[in-house]
């Protein structure tokens, strides 16, 4: 979206342009097929879901066409993952590309390393610590989470009175890629009646697709993979700008 004259503007295709997403599963397509894919407009011209889709389709709540529903069930299926991912912004991360965001963005460190090495902050550790645990032995283990991401606030230890910044916080965890959006609900009232927007539950994707592949990028080199990564926008982008690659993935490890 481009801010002008005080409005918003999006930018997508016509309608009966021939590559127009029209469908969930056409995303899902589209994700697997570049590998990688940011939700808004951005420095690199077509390459978001916003401008793969209609303006009109958007926020018009039927699932079957609108690119805002298809995050949410994007998040809960975890045939791709969800989260900001880009320069601090949602888009979505193909599962054969996943590995080598994750190897790329952690600099090839598991959290508990990163904060054992002091690359970690405090208030980092205060919202994974409700995440990462250790089993008898020492070793570390994900934890069973299933909360609101309203509620980790305050169970972290965030917001009035307490740490702040949360959500920088947890924007910086999810482009490190120790964090995903792994489903969205929304919030219940005493009566046990839902009410306002949905809302974020996340998890380590650890937890949801498993360690080995999750991690199965650290066999190589962070910049083999950063450069891997940037080179595939290339590919598909051939008029990307270095610069404005490197605003959306970030600079050389």
């Amino acid at each position: 979206m481009e801010h002008e004259n005080g409005i918003w503007v999006m930018r997508g295709l016509p309608r009966n342009h021939p590559r127009r997403l029209r469908s969930y599963k056409q995303l899902v397509e589209r994700v697997e097929e570049i590998g990688f894919l940011p939700l808004f407009a951005n420095e690199v011209e077509g390459f978001s879901v916003e401008e793969m889709t209609a303006t009109n389709d958007w926020w018009s709540g039927d699932g079957a066409s609108d690119p805002w529903e298809w995050r949410e069930i994007a998040a809960r299926e975890h045939r791709i993952a969800y989260g900001k991912f880009f320069g601090g912004k949602a888009g979505f991360i193909s599962l054969e590309w996943l590995p080598l965001f994750v190897n790329y963005r952690r600099d090839g460190y598991d959290f508990d390393a990163r904060y054992e090495d002091g690359l970690a902050s405090h208030r980092e550790k205060l919202i994974m610590d409700y995440y990462i645990g250790e089993d008898a032995n020492g070793d570390t283990v994900w934890k069973d989470v299933d909360i609101l991401s309203t509620e980790l606030k305050r169970a972290a230890g965030f917001g009035k009175g307490g740490e702040k910044n949360f959500a920088g916080i947890m924007t910086g965890l999810m482009m490190q890629l120790y964090l995903v959006t792994a489903d969205f609900r929304r919030r219940r009232n005493k009566k046990g009646e839902t009410y306002g927007m949905a809302v974020s539950i996340l998890l380590p994707p650890e937890k949801i697709w498993g360690y080995e592949r999750v991690t199965s990028g650290y066999k190589e080199t962070p910049a083999a993979s950063w450069t891997a990564i940037c080179g595939r926008v290339e590919d598909y982008f051939p008029k990307a700008e270095d610069d404005d690659i490197i605003k959306l993935i970030g600079k050389r490890p």
